[in-house]
């Protein structure tokens, strides 16, 4: 028997009015639909008039739910994947199902569409030709400015979903690890109250420190100079590497003895080739 096909079906992020013909012809031909929330999805099934069967898809039931989908899609049967709002796939558990069906040789169509992602970078003002897409920051302030420590030190613009409860405290940690740089709130993108706010970390930090702010958050941040790799760094990895250490390895130990954040030097350490040995010379 044929495999059916796994669809991966971008929806509204606001505006039902955004979901495509070509969306609205897929959701109302597969057999199932996976969905992250039930509730909301049925609430787009019925105002677009499909009534499907659902099961959900989400983070704390993806290998239970990916199997129950899997089995349908071997018997034949086309399956929808659906996130709560815009395209599956972006800080959702959706690659997983994708990885699953792939490697049962299902094929995978994607059916493009919203993503806040996109309508965010598209009326942001920031170049952002590259760019690093973060998803959502830790929620506790140590690990979260360890984590900005790392992404301030590409000088690349970031790209961040964040929750409307822990902005303010994002901008302030922001502004003290990588500086007082030009930022973009987008908010409730496509919806009623649509807002984009621009200007310095600080800025905006003013502008919304007296207000109860709602809604989803894409947290545009403008690129910067990228912090140079001393020689001493840079040297100490060479030599590592090239007595056999992994880059892994190499990382860790250079980490805790310099201080610098860990992914920063096991990305350099991952350009030196070295001699090969350790895990598999990664």
């Amino acid at each position: 028997m044929k495999s059916g096909k796994l669809y991966i079906v971008a929806t509204p992020i606001g505006n039902l009015k955004d979901i495509s013909a070509r969306a609205k012809k897929t959701l109302s031909s597969v057999s199932m639909i996976a969905a992250e929330d039930t509730r909301r999805t049925k609430k787009l099934l019925s105002a677009t008039g499909i009534s499907k069967r659902t099961i959900s898809y989400r983070e704390q039931v993806r290998e239970k739910a990916s199997a129950q989908i899997i089995s349908e899609l071997k018997k034949g049967g086309d399956v929808a994947l659906v996130t709560d709002a815009g395209t599956p796939g972006l800080s959702d558990p959706g690659y997983f199902l994708v990885k699953q069906a792939a490697r049962n040789d299902i094929a995978v169509v994607p059916i493009p569409g919203p993503s806040a992602l996109a309508a965010a970078i598209s009326a942001s003002g920031i170049s952002m030709d590259s760019f690093v897409f973060e998803g959502f920051l830790p929620t506790r302030s140590p690990a979260r400015r360890r984590r900005l420590e790392e992404l301030g030190g590409t000088g690349y613009p970031l790209a961040i979903f964040e929750s409307p409860r822990r902005l303010l405290a994002t901008l302030s940690d922001i502004e003290a690890v990588i500086g007082n740089r030009h930022v973009v709130v987008a908010r409730e993108l496509t919806k009623i109250y649509e807002e984009f706010i621009r200007g310095n970390v600080r800025e905006v930090a003013d502008k919304l420190k007296e207000r109860e702010i709602k809604g989803e958050v894409t947290l545009l941040v403008e690129g910067g100079d990228a912090r140079p790799v001393s020689l001493e760094l840079d040297k100490a990895v060479s030599e590592m590497r090239n007595a056999g250490l992994s880059a892994s390895k190499t990382a860790s130990i250079l980490a805790h003895l310099t201080g610098e954040p860990r992914r920063k030097i096991y990305e350099i350490a991952k350009e030196k080739k070295g001699i090969k040995g350790g895990e598999g010379n990664g």
